[in-house]
């Protein structure tokens, strides 16, 4: 059986080198869902929204969240959906649901619903260091002049 086999000619790929232009942008949680929020973060924070971005290449922008104590679930995720952490010692779990996370922590919430949507590898490690989640409306990163994502 004798295969006929053309070759295509395939045109580089464009890799971005050197410093990314990160900027600084604003959300406002403030009746949002948890998911959808979450995703538009997460695109942000990994670049995909800018027309140079390229895998493997830490192309995000710096993200502040505010009025996190304000994002809303469907359903009733309240009560069920459940955040687990563990000490590390021998019967050391600990089980919070979200109303009472919302309530307590509201920026572990949406960070952590960010983290499922980022690559878990180093890469994730640095970008979810560019995630600033606030609980109120007031942020310390007025210097840097965010701009709110409509």
């Amino acid at each position: 059986m004798i295969l006929n086999v053309e070759r295509m000619t395939v045109d580089k790929t464009y890799v971005l080198k050197g410093q990314n232009d990160a900027q600084w942008v604003l959300f406002d949680a403030n009746n949002q869902t948890l998911g959808r929020l979450a995703t538009q973060i997460a695109v942000y924070l990994m670049g995909k929204h800018k027309p140079t971005f390229t895998p493997g290449v830490e192309m995000g922008d710096y993200v502040v969240v505010v009025n996190a104590a304000q994002v809303t679930v469907t359903g009733n995720r309240l009560e069920e959906k459940m955040y687990n952490r563990h000490s590390g010692y021998p019967g050391g779990l600990k089980t919070v649901s979200l109303k009472e996370q919302l309530r307590t922590h509201p920026d572990r919430v949406i960070r952590d619903a960010v983290w499922g949507m980022l690559p878990h590898n180093k890469i994730g490690r640095r970008l979810i260091k560019k995630l600033k989640v606030y609980g109120g409306a007031e942020h310390p990163h007025a210097a840097q002049s965010p701009k709110p994502v409509a």
